[in-house]
């Protein structure tokens, strides 16, 4: 029942945001609902992030939902480092795992904005809808940096969340590079 509110009162503030195209009302919704709008995927991706971390990687988790039957079809952790190869970020694995072309059954969860080249990827896998938790100034590509699904080249555009967890998140990032150092 409280998902069901959360999940109306966050598409009620969305179209107005999309109505409005004032960027002041956006960024309100945005900024107070910031770490209301958790959900049971959400923290599959975070468990994801902190198992990453504990092998050692940088601590980002996917999760891919199939939204007609709330199934999930993948989780991951990034494993960069452990596979050696440096297109495995969390939400690359997840789909490779499902091993379809195009998935706009699908919602994707992750912790941290996807980078230019998972954003690519979601947009040419045609996922119906992104949430992310914290952002990534320096390395983004939803927004931040090139701003995948804004370029006129892009010919698929899923609904982007934003902040969905985003303290745990950026928490558990901040915690990973400190004690790198």
């Amino acid at each position: 029942m409280t998902r069901l509110f959360v999940t109306n009162i966050k598409n009620i503030f969305c179209f107005f945001a999309v109505r409005c195209h004032k960027k002041i009302i956006r960024n309100y919704v945005v900024d107070n609902m910031r770490n209301i709008l958790s959900s049971p995927f959400m923290d599959m991706a975070l468990q994801q992030a902190i198992d990453a971390a504990a092998r050692g990687e940088v601590p980002v988790g996917a999760v891919l939902v199939d939204y007609r039957t709330q199934q999930v079809l993948a989780t991951a952790g990034n494993r960069v480092e452990e596979l050696q190869d440096a297109t495995a970020h969390a939400e690359m694995l997840v789909m490779r795992m499902v091993r379809s072309r195009f998935l706009t059954h699908a919602d994707l969860y992750v912790t941290l904005e996807p980078c230019p080249m998972c954003a690519a990827a979601i947009s040419f896998a045609r996922i119906r809808r992104l949430y992310f938790g914290a952002e990534d100034p320096k390395g983004g590509g939803v927004e931040h940096g090139c701003r995948v699904f804004q370029q006129t080249t892009c010919h698929h555009r899923p609904e982007v969340y934003g902040g969905v967890a985003a303290d745990f998140a950026a928490g558990l990032l901040q915690k990973f590079f400190r004690e790198k150092r």
